[in-house]
């Protein structure tokens, strides 16, 4: 009878792959930066239309918070041409930059799968391949009038959108930024969706500092993460983590979203009120987040609204 031949240890295997032996539980400081040197940026989601980009730029001018980026959830088909070019205008006036959702997507579609407790992993999805191209559409669209950052949910919209702007349809510097809706909950999804032209990534908003730190470990792309979580998601308060995520994970983009707040999506006029309202709390909240941060003793950069790197819109 001949001897088994030893199997090496799946450790072994993965890191041999180039992807950490396992989660890295002794939080290993990041080496990466923003093109500008910064560790990390601040980012303000679930901002829906001109009237909520006025109020965060009004908000953070008072409570001085240094946001770079604004993020859309209801999603570029739901705003005019106007709306675009308004919020275009205001955030490259302030170098600040815009990303608007890639949608549509099956959870607002006849899907029926997506409202089924098993089939709700569908939602984010583009169900078919007349949905497709509507999605790439809108992100055509959304090139057309300035907008340079797009959010991706889907794979394959992801692919396509990598495919076009290597072939020039698509403007080069435009980027995709992958939503949390797209899980990256492991080194190896990174290191894929990144090889399809992610340039940054949202995780999952419970991974731990273990978790995201092995992630940061496989890939350089700047990682989006929320410190502060909408309850669709978790409603995860994680302020105090913020000073040790910024030490595992830069470059990093501290998202502060609001827990116990409605769920506004897709939003419109009718709840202007109120999306205005959540924007200028969201900003509150960065503030409260800095301070901590600050007061922590961590040596951390933050990078100013027109550093290098970001996806300006182009009015």
């Amino acid at each position: 009878m001949t001897e088994p031949v030893p199997r090496p240890p799946t450790r072994d295997l993965l890191a041999d792959l180039g992807l950490p032996a396992g989660d890295l539980h002794p939080l290993p400081p990041s080496a990466r930066r923003f093109p500008d040197g910064a560790h990390y940026r601040v980012e303000i989601p679930s901002v829906e239309g001109p009237r909520c980009v006025q109020a965060v730029l009004e908000e953070a001018d008072r409570l001085e918070v240094p946001v770079t980026r604004l993020s859309q959830g209801t999603g570029i088909g739901l705003l005019t041409d106007a709306e675009i070019s308004a919020m275009v205008d205001l955030t490259a006036g302030a170098g600040i930059e815009l990303s608007l959702f890639a949608r549509p997507s099956a959870g607002w579609d006849a899907s029926a799968m997506s409202l089924a407790p098993a089939g709700a992993v569908l939602a984010p999805a583009v169900r078919g391949q007349d949905q497709f191209a509507a999605v790439v559409d809108e992100i055509r669209r959304a090139a057309d009038l300035g907008v340079r950052s797009v959010l991706v949910a889907d794979v394959g919209v992801l692919s396509v959108f990598g495919r076009l702007r290597a072939s020039g349809v698509l403007p080069a510097d435009m980027q995709a930024k992958v939503s949390v809706m797209l899980p990256v909950a492991n080194p190896a999804t990174a290191e894929v969706l990144v090889g399809l032209g992610a340039d940054t990534l949202n995780l999952p908003a419970d991974l731990t500092l273990a978790q995201i730190a092995a992630v940061r470990a496989a890939v350089a792309a700047p990682l989006d993460i929320y410190v502060e979580a909408p309850d669709t998601i978790g409603g995860f308060v994680r302020h105090y983590e913020l000073p040790r995520l910024v030490h595992v994970a830069a470059p990093v983009y501290a998202k502060f979203g609001l827990r116990n707040a409605p769920d506004v999506y897709p939003s419109g006029s009718h709840l202007d009120a109120t999306t205005v309202a959540l924007s200028r709390e969201r900003v509150r909240r960065a503030r409260l987040g800095l301070d901590l941060l600050h007061r922590s003793g961590v040596k951390a950069i933050c990078s100013t609204p027109g550093a290098a790197g970001l996806a300006l819109a182009r009015p």
